[in-house]
């Protein structure tokens, strides 16, 4: 049995959750509402404070399902409950990104700025303070929105290995290369 898919979902106090004939899962909890549906095969049960996902039987299919709904299910109760944020920081000598709202202006070494407006779910904030790089914070309760929204942003300037320039998310570690180094005749 999967070892994901068999965990059971704790539900939080204030958080509710509600399965629709159509085999569609709302969540509701204090930071919003989340909805998926969910395959017909895969049954999702509640008892006494827990979710139990299951599947019916043990074909390659249903088990490859009942792991990812079990965790896109958990994903959007911590969702609801906590919400999620990633941090970005832009290396690189006159990389800016400032907001207005919901769009955001990058300035990453090319000819012109970069305008990227970002869906009404997720709320942005660029730091930029002396000495250190500036700071995009995205904050959402979808995880997979946030997560399709950070490596686009990340697309449009990816950190190249020799300098480690580009956009990057904090903390991560870059797999550097050496340059060129001079021939001997």
């Amino acid at each position: 049995m999967s070892r994901i898919g068999k965990a059971p979902i704790l539900i939080p106090n204030g958080v509710t959750l509600t399965v629709s004939a159509n085999n569609e899962v709302t969540v509701k909890g204090p930071k919003g509402e989340l909805s998926q549906k969910v395959d017909s095969d895969i049954s999702i049960a509640q008892e006494d404070g827990n979710i139990i996902v299951s599947r019916p039987t043990e074909q390659k299919r249903h088990k490859a399902l009942h792991g990812l709904y079990r965790s896109l299910i958990n994903n959007m109760v911590v969702g609801v409950t906590e919400g999620y944020k990633l941090e970005q920081e832009l290396v690189g000598v006159g990389y800016r990104a400032t907001n207005q709202g919901n769009t955001l202006d990058l300035v990453l070494g090319y000819s012109h700025h970069i305008v990227f407006s970002l869906p009404p779910e997720i709320k942005v904030a660029t730091t930029a303070e002396k000495g250190k790089n500036p700071t995009i914070i995205l904050e959402s309760i979808d995880k997979q929105l946030l997560g399709q929204v950070a490596a686009k942003i990340r697309s449009l300037r990816a950190p190249e290995p020799y300098k480690g320039k580009g956009i990057k998310f904090v903390g991560e570690q870059l797999r550097r290369k050496a340059g060129k180094s001079a021939s001997k005749k």
